[in-house]
């Protein structure tokens, strides 16, 4: 819904919203024969109270996005509020009042672009195969007519297509064109209206461009030309990255709707096709595994993954998650990120060591040389197990690695700026230990001691673990130890 939201407003397409579903409402009376704002009225008290609240939720959450919204009969004004329709697609509940609304919004603000023409305007809305008939195109007819017979030519996946309309079928009365149900065989239709054409070669059909008929053999080279450069020129609008993930969806505008969400959810792409996921797919986003490995994804929306596809997939390690609905798509690869991100996490975490300043509590003193055992303060930045630790006072000699720590008798693994704790230190691999007393004291500060190979690797797998704060620290330690 808020990228339906979202694209009626880039469009400035004027819309009413229906609160569908009326008939949850505690205690709701139906009478699909009123106004609805009639049956409203006869509602009893519990009704009123559990419908005002939840439409008053709904308004809230449509200010939320940046839209004015009241009750079709209590709008102050239609041209800055969004008319609500309360309806019940069950019940039949305001279904008059919505298509009253949007007739006379259509009237009323599309005039001028629903006066019928001659000249052939038609959209591909959708690719389905129906028993019977095979492969099919729902298409809105906005203008114009379309006969049997007819040569068309529409945007396919491997380029353009040409084919004759077999048949033209129209929904029985009061049914929706999308529901599975017998039809209606016209040898002609007018516009305006939304018809299911049948022809050869639909299988690699793409929905949401222009359909064109060609009225002689001399006008297929160039309507396919002018499909090809729309198909093209769509494509081309879309800006991607240079790292991404590879994204796939049936139809022109659910493309652009999954491009939407993922923009909102930060996640880049690199690649974009409409159609099944095929092995030249896979093998684009393979080329991300040399790159960054999770990347190396391919988003499925709503199409078919062929098997060798798949095979290819599962052979090179690219990830390939398919799904019917937007918002699970984009929570699979979320999810994804996370696991992936940890993983890393777990194979670099002694290689990235988190800047730090410590002072030693003179009075906290256990163990003096191998292991030694003492009290500090992390005056700035994060303590880690596994940090090897330095004194920049004492030539930067290096005391060891934090094997463990304790606070408040309890094991931890991090500690952060403030808190004191009890760390045990243990010589690096190779190196002689050092004494306390000898080689340090008291006073002097104890620093983290990086390189640029665990800088690197804090900015590549801890970024969002340090602060601000943490990554100044780390530009100053970095200066400290001349690190390029």
């Amino acid at each position: 819904t808020l990228e339906s939201i979202d694209l009626l407003k880039k469009r400035k397409t004027p819309f009413v919203v229906a609160l569908n579903k009326v008939d949850r409402v505690f205690q709701w009376e139906s009478n699909q024969h009123k106004d609805i704002q009639e049956v409203i009225k006869m509602q009893k008290e519990p009704a009123k109270n559990d419908f005002e609240r939840r439409t008053t939720d709904i308004i809230v959450k449509l200010n939320e996005q940046g839209l004015n919204a009241a009750l079709y009969y209590e709008n102050p004004d239609p041209r800055s509020y969004v008319s609500l329709i309360p309806t019940s697609a069950i019940t039949g509940d305001g279904m008059g009042n919505l298509l009253s609304m949007i007739c006379d919004m259509c009237q009323n603000k599309l005039a001028t672009q629903l006066r019928f023409s001659n000249e052939l305007e038609c959209i591909v809305l959708e690719v389905k195969t129906i028993q019977g008939h095979g492969t099919t195109i729902d298409v809105i007819l906005v203008n114009g007519k379309l006969r049997e017979g007819d040569s068309i030519v529409l945007a396919g996946t491997d380029g353009p297509i040409h084919t004759q309309i077999r048949s033209l079928l129209l929904p029985k009365p009061l049914k929706e064109i999308r529901v599975k149900g017998a039809y209606d065989e016209m040898k002609e239709v007018t516009a305006a209206q939304g018809v299911k054409v049948a022809a050869k070669d639909l299988e690699k059909a793409i929905a949401g461009l222009a359909l064109r008929v060609a009225n002689s053999d001399d006008e297929i080279a160039l309507l396919k030309e002018a499909v090809d450069r729309d198909f093209s020129q769509a494509m081309k609008s879309i800006k991607v990255k240079d790292k991404g993930v590879y994204v796939q969806a049936s139809t022109l505008g659910a493309l652009e709707a999954l491009l939407e969400f993922f923009k909102s959810k930060s996640i880049p792409y690199c690649g974009i096709r409409v159609g099944p996921v095929v092995k030249r797919d896979v093998m684009k986003a393979a080329a991300m595994l040399e790159h960054d490995e999770k990347y190396a994804v391919i988003l499925a929306f709503d199409v078919k993954v062929e098997k060798d596809a798949q095979d290819l997939a599962d052979k090179e390690g690219v990830k390939i998650f398919s799904e019917e609905t937007i918002y699970h798509l984009g929570d699979r690869y979320v999810n994804y990120l996370d696991d992936y991100k940890k993983k890393k996490q777990e194979e670099n975490k002694n290689l990235a060591i988190f800047p730090c300043k410590l002072q030693i509590l003179p009075t906290a003193v256990f163990n003096k040389r191998d292991p030694i055992v003492l009290g500090v303060t992390v005056d700035q930045g994060v303590l880690r197990t596994g940090t090897m630790l330095c004194v920049p006072s004492k030539e930067f000699v290096e005391i060891g690695v934090v094997a463990s720590m304790e606070f408040d008798h309890k094991p931890v693994d991090i500690a952060k700026k403030g808190v004191d704790i009890c760390i045990k230190i243990y010589p690096a691999q190779g190196t002689t230990a050092k004494l306390y007393g000898r080689h340090f004291e008291a006073p002097d500060e104890i620093v983290s001691k990086i390189s640029r190979e665990s800088i690197n690797a804090c900015k590549e797998f801890f970024r969002d673990d340090l602060s601000k704060a943490d990554w100044k620290l780390m530009a100053e330690l970095k200066k400290m130890f001349d690190i390029l």
